[in-house]
């Protein structure tokens, strides 16, 4: 579960979409935590436009370098939606733990969540492509 004090920035495109996956998957899964996490995070996340979002913001389809402030690490992903999702090739559900916790978050910061062996600790490098940046409103 993600620990954030402050709110997330997320594009009222993304937004819609978002809360259009969680209702599907809560008429399949009402216990999932992740998708409790999901729907905590889109209800106390600032909302902007699409062309108003800052250029450094993790946005859906985004690809983003972080550390792994543990191992030192650095990891290239990109934030998909679950049907996109595969991480041997580095594409991460914002449904999974890290894609919860990410989501919204801007280059410089550091994002923290829970795992079973404690909390994992990542900072958000760079953001190698974001679609609102490039003009991709439509990913």
């Amino acid at each position: 579960k993600p620990m954030k004090n402050r709110k997330i920035s997320i594009t009222k495109f993304d937004f819609a979409r978002l809360k259009e996956l969680l209702a599907v998957a809560n008429d399949f899964d009402r216990t999932r935590s992740d998708l409790k996490a999901l729907a905590a995070e889109l209800d106390s996340g600032h909302l902007v436009d699409s062309k108003d979002v800052a250029p450094t913001v993790i946005t859906m389809n985004s690809r983003f370098k972080i550390r792994d402030l543990e191992t030192k690490e650095d990891e290239e992903y990109t934030l998909v939606f679950p049907a996109d999702a595969d991480f041997e090739a580095g594409r991460i559900s914002v449904l999974s733990p890290v894609g919860t916790a990410l989501l919204g978050y801007s280059e410089g910061e550091t994002v923290e969540w829970a795992v079973p062996a404690g909390k994992r600790r990542m900072k958000i490098e760079k953001i190698l492509y974001q679609p609102e940046a490039a003009g991709d409103f439509h990913l």
